[in-house]
């Protein structure tokens, strides 16, 4: 499934809005000479003009199954939330580790650096040449859900050269439910290990915008949810035109698509997208089904699905919905007695190279329908399993743990 640059750049077109933006700034800036109709002159603010215009409609922010140059991973240990499960949660985190260093570049982010390298160098899983491919940073952090607190990768093509550029949004631990003073320094962290050449570091710290809560479809369109990005604490001095706005802007997008229904129970982010719907290639949406009606998400979700429905494609055609089944109930004793629901979801899958890795959750059935759920979305690519009961008792699973860097390829 490997994705050209130069296609994908053929294949998006500029944002209207900021299209609008630039040609006004640029007419207002252009200063030419009698008769001269050449390039903007160097003493006029016209380059500044002509350098924004080319480097926003060289931009675009990729799907997830865009070719990949590796993954980030932020490590357990026992100063998070982890602690009284990290035996538990631990051989999860190394089956994914193993299962993408098979396939691509693996960088993981970890407080205790040795200790990860010892448990991944004994571990059975691991071949030589997957560890070769594993790359371990020393960072302080305090939780490991990199989907939200990692960069969010665009790509910018300037007719020669392809450059990384890497958005670093503000994380406020989901609208300040929990600290994330740490992990909002992880981005500068892994930034001085990479490249500058083909990597570029953008500050948006002043703005929340966390991985989970956007989907792309690496043609211009972004899939997010009202509950989410619309939640109090987050962006509360934009509008919801401000934060559309905003979005079109900084990802380069020509059109949202809002779902205003489906927010499982138990979720501490508020409905992030890759717990719902999800994009896949050929204009396909995977999203969770529930056909029950004595279930406390039935009416949501079928709102979710009829809304899903109505959805068109930039060429105006309905998407193909492919539909995951509801997850296995679990549920978490409270301290008052009471029990809470754990969010459980199939479409927290996590698309790799070559592959498709998707949470399970010790029911074989269940896990087998929404392993063939996927294997139709992505008929080329493995679809493997991944125990992810511990992940869930934490309020995540597989997606929400990593976070994919797309590949840059100028041939």
């Amino acid at each position: 499934m490997k994705r050209s640059t130069k296609n994908n750049l053929q294949s998006t077109n500029f944002n209207a809005s900021t299209l609008s933006f630039v040609l006004n700034l640029g007419f207002s800036l252009f200063t030419f000479k009698p008769g001269d109709y050449s390039l903007p002159h160097r003493e006029g603010w016209g380059w500044v003009f002509f350098l924004l215009f080319t480097f926003y409609i060289n931009m675009f922010f990729p799907s997830e199954w865009h070719e990949q140059e590796f993954v980030q991973l932020t490590w357990p240990h026992e100063q998070t939330d982890w602690a009284p499960i990290l035996d538990q949660v631990t051989p999860c985190f190394l089956r994914m580790a193993a299962e993408i260093s098979k396939r691509q570049k693996l960088i993981i982010l970890a407080q205790y650096p040795a200790q990860v390298s010892s448990q991944i160098h004994t571990c059975p899983q691991f071949t030589s040449e997957a560890k070769q491919r594993i790359t371990i940073l020393p960072c302080q952090n305090n939780d490991t859900w990199a989907r939200d607190h990692a960069f969010i990768s665009c790509l910018h093509h300037d007719g020669i050269h392809t450059t990384r550029i890497l958005l670093d949004y503000q994380f406020n631990g989901w609208g300040m439910k929990f600290p994330a003073n740490l992990d909002n320094q992880l981005n500068k962290n892994l930034y001085t290990h990479l490249t500058p050449q083909h990597n570029r570091y953008v500050s948006k710290l002043d703005f929340v915008l966390e991985g989970g809560s956007i989907e792309s479809d690496g043609k211009g369109t972004i899939l997010t949810t009202t509950s989410c990005l619309l939640a109090p604490n987050r962006n509360d001095t934009y509008t919801p035109a401000q934060i559309e706005e905003r979005l079109r802007h900084d990802l380069n997008a020509q059109r949202i698509l809002w779902l205003h229904n489906g927010q499982l129970e138990g979720d501490d982010t508020d409905g992030h997208i890759d717990t719902l719907a999800r994009f896949c290639p050929d204009d396909t949406i995977a999203y969770v089904r529930c056909d029950d009606p004595n279930d406390p998400h039935y009416q949501e979700l079928q709102l979710m699905q009829q809304q899903l429905s109505s959805f068109r494609t930039a060429t105006g055609q309905p998407y193909r919905l492919v539909p995951l089944p509801m997850a296995p109930q679990f549920y978490e004793q409270n301290n008052d007695s009471t029990t809470t629901r754990l969010p459980s979801t199939y479409a927290n899958f996590l698309i790799i190279n070559q592959a498709v890795l998707y949470p399970t959750y010790q029911h074989p059935h269940l896990d087998k329908l929404a392993a063939e759920a996927l294997q139709t979305c992505f008929p080329k690519r493995q679809i493997v399993g991944i125990d992810s009961l511990a992940l869930i008792r934490q309020h995540g699973s597989l997606h929400c743990s990593a976070m994919q860097y797309p590949s840059i390829n100028d041939e």
